[in-house]
């Protein structure tokens, strides 16, 4: 009898990967999907729902929550998840969520229905948590955001330092002497990163005893390829003179990039562009992206052992900083050389 093991073992992909093409997920790449299917189809191949249901209400699960469905960072550290998961007793349950969503109304939707033993944030929003997270009882550690101001007892964090992360970005544009700086990033007042980060980049403009003008030189996009595209143009149509940017994640750098690059400007001889995250994208685009590398396997490393451990022993809250680093590309020019 074939199992989804077998099917996992035979596709090349994890067993996570064939659980969401027969759970008709949408998170799952196209040649992936194809073969799986194939396989399943030459097999004959039919899910055993009862053991599925059976093992949902032993509650041996892990929620994953994540904001975006474009975060190519958040793609990587699901995946390094998934991958440590799988040689444990529990599953993973992957959520994802629109960048604007309430992410604690969906845990606490996602208690009531599956019953997980924890959950992991990627990406989250504190006003969020402030109004709701005490009905949410199980363990819970934020991925990427940090959560010890608020002093919850099953809320710990593991997480760049996004203020100093984009304020070393801003640095680096500085240092190659511009001075036109433009900021492509996420809605101030409602993405807690983008909120971080933007505080960085003021940093960086005020140990230089310069203001940095928001409303003329900050365009406010989504997490996407499309609508970082298209802030670009918004953003040079209000401020022609910029010579760099800083993009608040690699996806949006990229769009910005192929932004700037239709309407006919080189980068980076005329525009610079540093980004964020330090995804595989950064090292394979034209020009390869000058940008802030997290260190997402030591992200999602991390978020599991501290998750696992307050599951299992019962431990304190832990809240961990993780190091960046700058990655220098083709993408950023020094002015005057």
């Amino acid at each position: 009898m074939v199992t989804i093991k077998d099917i996992a073992r035979e596709s090349g992909y994890s067993v996570s990967t064939v659980s969401r093409v027969l759970n008709h997920r949408n998170d799952v790449s196209p040649d992936a999907k194809r073969k799986i299917e194939e396989i399943v189809e030459k097999h004959h191949f039919v899910p055993n729902n009862n053991a599925k249901h059976l093992k949902q209400n032993n509650s041996e699960s892990i929620g994953v929550l994540v904001k975006g469905i474009s975060n190519m960072l958040f793609a990587s550290i699901v995946e390094e998840i998934q991958q440590m998961v799988e040689k444990t007793r529990y599953t993973v349950i992957v959520s994802y969520l629109d960048e604007d969503d309430n992410e604690v109304e969906q845990a606490l939707l996602l208690c009531r229905e599956r019953k997980p033993l924890g959950l992991l944030f990627l990406g989250g929003n504190p006003e969020y948590f402030e109004h709701g997270f005490s009905s949410v009882d199980v363990p819970c550690v934020m991925v990427t955001t940090q959560s010890e101001q608020m002093h919850l007892d099953n809320l710990s964090s593991v997480s760049t330092d996004d203020i100093k992360a984009a304020r070393r970005a801003v640095d680096a544009l500085f240092e190659a002497n511009h001075r036109q700086i433009g900021i492509l990033g996420g809605n101030i007042e409602t993405s807690f990163t983008s909120h971080q980060r933007f505080v960085g980049c003021v940093e960086s403009f005020q140990s230089r005893n310069m203001v940095f003008d928001t409303e003329r030189c900050y365009e406010s996009v989504r997490f996407s390829y499309d609508s970082a595209y298209r802030g670009m143009k918004r953003l040079l149509a209000k401020f022609p003179e910029v010579t760099a940017v800083f993009a608040m994640s690699d996806v949006m750098a990229i769009g910005a990039i192929r932004a700037l690059i239709d309407m006919g400007y080189k980068v980076p001889e005329d525009i610079s562009v540093i980004g964020f995250d330090g995804t595989m994208l950064a090292e394979y685009s034209h020009p390869r992206l000058t940008t802030i590398k997290q260190q997402y396997k030591t992200l999602a490393t991390r978020s599991i052992e501290i998750l696992f451990g307050q599951i299992e022993l019962n431990k304190e809250p832990v809240h961990e900083l993780v190091p960046f680093e700058l990655i220098q590309g083709e993408s950023v020019k020094v002015i005057g050389e």
